[in-house]
């Protein structure tokens, strides 16, 4: 790893522990919510590209740490930036409840079943690298 990389890496840990604190303050736990909040948070700040690497990383690096690094999905983590990213830009929405009452299917943990079959979401190559969807295209690709 080159300095760089290693500087670059540490600050994206940094960024993502911010991220999280500030969305635990106001938590109890961290469930499907408070990840799309933490996105949402990445997103503004960030941008979408930068959130991308920022949220995948960050998730990676907590379910190695938990113990339980199989639980990283890099197709589930870069879809929900990118739906979050998305309708993020629509509206501007300055506070994330008026964001979340504007787009409350973002709420629903089954929200990429709309867009991938469930075999595909399975696949070892949907796991550690990005599928397209292959039921329906994501709005920003049908032109919507």
């Amino acid at each position: 790893m080159t300095p760089h990389h290693a500087g670059t890496q540490a600050n994206s840990a940094s960024t993502f522990e911010a991220l999280m604190a500030e969305v635990m303050a106001i938590a109890e736990r961290f469930g499907h919510r408070e990840h799309v909040h933490l996105t949402w948070l990445a997103v503004r700040r960030c941008g979408v590209p930068a959130a991308v690497d920022l949220v995948s990383d960050g998730i990676q690096r907590t379910a190695r740490y938990a113990g339980a690094p199989q639980k990283y999905h890099a197709t589930i983590s870069r879809a929900w930036v990118e739906l979050v990213g998305h309708h993020a830009a629509e509206l501007g929405e300055g506070d994330f409840t008026a964001f979340v009452d504007h787009h409350p299917a973002l709420l629903d943990k089954r929200l990429l079943t709309r867009f991938y079959r469930p075999a595909t979401l399975a696949s070892p190559q949907a796991k550690t690298g990005w599928v397209e969807p292959d039921l329906a295209p994501f709005p920003w690709q049908n032109g919507d």
